[in-house]
C-alpha cells in the first residue's frame, strides 16, 4: 500500500523528530499525546529545528511552511486510526506500549500499518497483544531524528514482506539509510552501544577515572564525537536502564548487568539533559561533571 498519512502516538524528543522528518517528506503527520502541554513543546521544537534547518541553508522556507502546515495534533488517540502508518513512539516501557496498542485497537483501519520505536523490546512480543502482528514491525528511528540518517527495522515473526517493503519505502521517502535488523534483544545499534555506556558506567563506579577524564579518553582515544556519559545524558539514563535489564534478562548473560551506579542516578530521578542532572549538570552555563 502506498503510505500517505502517518499517525505518531508520543510527542516527546523522539515523537516530534518523527513528526518533522515524515512532514518534510510529504506525509500528512497527526501526533498525539496524553497532554496538551506536550504537544505544544512538540510543534516549539519542530519550528525551532525547521527554522535552524532554513538558517543553514538545508530546507527553503516554503518546504518549511508546508512542512508545518502538514502536521496537526490530538489529545485523541482515536485521531490517529485513520492513518496509513502509525509509529508508537512512548517511553521504553512495555506495560505502557501494551496499552497503547490496546487503545489503538478499535480504532484502525484493517490496512493500517502499526510500528514501534522502541529501541529494544520484542517486536514479536509487542506484535502479539495487536490484532495485526502480519501488519506490525519496529521502526526505530536514531535521535536526534532530523540528524541521524540510520532507521533500523525490525521484523516480528509475523510480519509479512509488504509491510516491511512499504516500511523500507517510507525510509527512502525519508532520505534515509534502513539497517534491517532480527528480532533480538536491543536489536542492532543499542546491543552494541549500550553496553559500551554501561561499561564507561562501571569504569567510573570502579574509579578507574572520573566523568571528565572518561569522556575525554574515548573523545581523543577513540576518536568518538561525544563521550559515553555525555552521551548517556542525551539518550538519558532511565532509557539507558531500560535497555540494558532487557539485554540482562533477554540474554541471560552476566555481561549485560547493569552497572549499580546507572540504577542509583536513575532512582535519584538525575536521568541526564532532560531532568538538567546526569553525569553533568546543566543547570548552569556550561555542563560541570557530577563526579
Amino acid at each position: 500500500m502506498e503510505i500517505k498519512s502517518v499517525g505518531v502516538v508520543g510527542a516527546g524528543q523522539m515523537g516530534n523528530g518523527i513528526a518533522h522528518v515524515m512532514a518534510l517528506a510529504g506525509y500528512e503527520v497527526r501526533l498525539n499525546d496524553v497532554r496538551q502541554d506536550a504537544l505544544d513543546d512538540a510543534v516549539a521544537r519542530i519550528t525551532k529545528n525547521l527554522d535552524r534547518q532554513v538558517s543553514r541553508d538545508k530546507v527553503s522556507q516554503s518546504d518549511r511552511n508546508a512542512a508545518l502546515a502538514r502536521i496537526s495534533t490530538t489529545l485523541d488517540i482515536a485521531a490517529i486510526g485513520d492513518t496509513d502508518l502509525v509509529v508508537e513512539a512512548a517511553t521504553e516501557r512495555e506495560e505502557i506500549k501494551h496499552k497503547i496498542f490496546e487503545s489503538l485497537a478499535n480504532h484502525l483501519r484493517p490496512e493500517t500499518i502499526l510500528t514501534s520505536n522502541t529501541s529494544s523490546i520484542s517486536i514479536t512480543r509487542l506484535a502479539s497483544r495487536t490484532d495485526r502482528p502480519e501488519r506490525f514491525m519496529g521502526f526505530h528511528f536514531m535521535n536526534p531524528v532530523p540528524v541521524m540518517q540510520l532507521v533500523e527495522l525490525i521484523r516480528g515473526i509475523a510480519t509479512d514482506q509488504e509491510t516491511y517493503d512499504a516500511c523500507l519505502q517510507v525510509v527512502n521517502n525519508l532520505g534515509k539509510t534502513a539497517a534491517s535488523a532480527e528480532d533480538f534483544p536491543a536489536f542492532i545499534v543499542n546491543r552494541i552501544l549500550i553496553p559500551m555506556i554501561n561499561e564507561a558506567v562501571y569504569t567510573l563506579y570502579e574509579g578507574v577515572g572520573n566523568v571528565q577524564s572518561i569522556d575525554m579518553a574515548m573523545k581523543l582515544g577513540a576518536n568518538h564525537p561525544m563521550g559515553p556519559l555525555e552521551l548517556a545524558d542525551f539518550i538519558g539514563l532511565d532509557t539507558c536502564l531500560a535497555i540494558m535489564n532487557v539485554l540482562h534478562d533477554g540474554l541471560a548473560d552476566t555481561k549485560y548487568r547493569p552497572c549499580p551506579l546507572l540504577t542509583k542516578y536513575v532512582e535519584a530521578g538525575w536521568l541526564g539533559r532532560k531532568t538538567q542532572r546526569g553525569f553533568y549538570d546543566y543547570r548552569g552555563e556550561t555542563p560541570v561533571p557530577t563526579r
